[in-house]
């Protein structure tokens, strides 16, 4: 099937928007995880909000009989587990001597954990229906995206952005400097929890498309290459947010043009590319720049030396 066939194909279309999104989401919420070094809280999101999918899917199972896997379902759940796993880390790190990595690494293992334990169990049984295609969360299948998932999607992502943008100001104080932006009167209690929710949006809405285990690179690539390009963060939110979309669509179309390849995988694969691009070619922030301006001093310190 040809370019031109795909992008008339309703399908193709509902799946290259979806992914598109959650790529431009991710990657412009991600710039705020990546400056403030709080990526492990991704990670541990990511993981966690398996045991949210499971609980959500035997939920409805428990009330209607029958497994839902609609995502109008699942990312209510996995956003709650997700809050859930950041919210104990942080009381264990608030009333112990337990380091704030400790904590997160603690929550991972454990909703990660349970919901590898749930998601066996749930397979391993005959009596609960509507279980095919749960596996698919850990590395994400796009292909099963409905028109509903689409929409939910749009819901989650176009929120977060519009928070983002109302509260601009005060998120780029918080993530710059935290103490001047207190002192400034600003809550920044009420302003971390706002971060941990838009941290959690970009990741759980990619959790069908791409998986718990790989969506954490669609937080972090696209802000860390742009990043490379950039010192202003405005510039480096639309910058990661494009792309996060470009990466998005690049393995949309890849995935569907060559069978038996996987959308999810070629998405971050082809972010982990533009980030290697970007730290290798970047101006200013470049490793070949930064070499080509090592080496021009060095030359201009000989013949100084020399003369």
């Amino acid at each position: 099937m040809s370019l031109w066939e795909l992008l008339g194909d309703h399908t193709f279309q509902t799946v290259l928007l979806g992914t598109m999104g959650i790529g431009a989401v991710s990657g412009s919420v991600g710039c705020f995880a990546y400056l403030r070094r709080q990526s492990l809280v991704g990670d541990v999101v990511a993981h966690s909000s398996l045991l949210g999918v499971m609980l959500a899917f035997l939920i409805s199972y428990w009330l209607t009989g029958q497994g839902s896997k609609s995502l109008v379902l699942l990312i209510p759940g996995a956003m709650v587990a997700g809050v859930l796993a950041l919210g104990l880390a942080q009381w264990i790190v608030s009333n112990s001597g337990v380091r704030e990595d400790s904590g997160l690494g603690v929550m991972l293992a454990i909703f990660f954990g349970t919901g590898i334990m749930l998601l066996r169990w749930v397979q391993k049984s005959p009596s609960i229906p509507g279980k095919r295609g749960l596996e698919s969360y850990l590395f994400g299948m796009a292909a099963s995206m409905t028109q509903a998932d689409l929409i939910m999607i749009g819901i989650v992502g176009i929120g977060s952005i519009l928070v983002m943008l109302l509260l601009w100001k005060e998120l780029k104080a918080f993530t710059f400097d935290p103490l001047l932006t207190q002192s400034l009167g600003y809550r920044t209690r009420w302003l971390n929890w706002i971060l941990i929710g838009l941290f959690v949006n970009g990741i759980v809405i990619g959790i069908q498309c791409i998986g718990v285990v790989l969506m954490i690179a669609m937080l972090v690539a696209p802000a860390a290459a742009a990043r490379q390009w950039t010192e202003s963060l405005g510039k480096m939110v639309i910058l990661a947010a494009i792309i996060g979309a470009t990466c998005a669509a690049i393995g949309t179309v890849v995935s569907a043009i060559v069978s038996g390849v996987p959308t999810g995988p070629v998405i971050v694969l082809t972010g982990t590319a533009i980030f290697l691009v970007s730290l290798l070619f970047a101006p200013k922030r470049g490793i070949l720049f930064a070499n080509r301006k090592q080496n021009s001093l060095a030359m201009a310190a000989s013949q100084e030396r020399s003369e």
